[in-house]
């Protein structure tokens, strides 16, 4: 086996304390924040020396992490957050929830945008599209499930 499994999703924010407040708001909680600098880390990005501040937040089932990275040095140079759904590369992280429409209402409150509209894929999921935090494109999907015949 090579891989043993998906650790992260990093995005670059320019508010790192508004898309931690965000991704706590739709129920991932902040494992952690810490400062990354140094000749050691730019030898991984290929940066050279950089500060990043970063906070890792974790889902809810402990499996999945959300590494939200603010670059202090070297500047930030280039922005895909305005980028359609069809664009190439990073498009979006897809998080499964309870209640689509209550999720929505309570991060509406936090200035999500609905993409397009909430709609029903056959009998198995409702899904849809926001835009979160600084524009960042975030998928909820809601699993449907059948009532077992009496």
């Amino acid at each position: 086996m090579t891989v043993k499994r998906m650790d992260n999703v990093g995005i670059v924010v320019e508010s790192l304390d508004a898309a931690v407040s965000f991704f706590s708001e739709l129920g991932l909680r902040l494992e952690g924040r810490a400062m990354v600098e140094g000749e050691w880390a730019g030898r991984i990005t290929g940066l050279g020396s950089q500060h990043v501040e970063i906070a890792m937040m974790i889902t809810p089932d402990g499996h999945s992490r959300l590494e939200l990275s603010r670059f202090l040095a070297p500047p930030v140079i280039a922005d895909h957050r305005t980028a359609p759904v069809n664009a190439l590369g990073y498009l979006r992280v897809m998080f499964a929830v309870d209640d689509i429409d209550e999720t929505l209402a309570r991060l509406r409150k936090c200035g999500a945008q609905l993409v397009g509209e909430v709609v029903q894929y056959e009998e198995i999921y409702r899904l849809c599209y926001i835009r979160g935090p600084e524009g960042l494109l975030i998928g909820l999907a809601e699993e449907l499930r059948k009532t077992p015949p009496a």
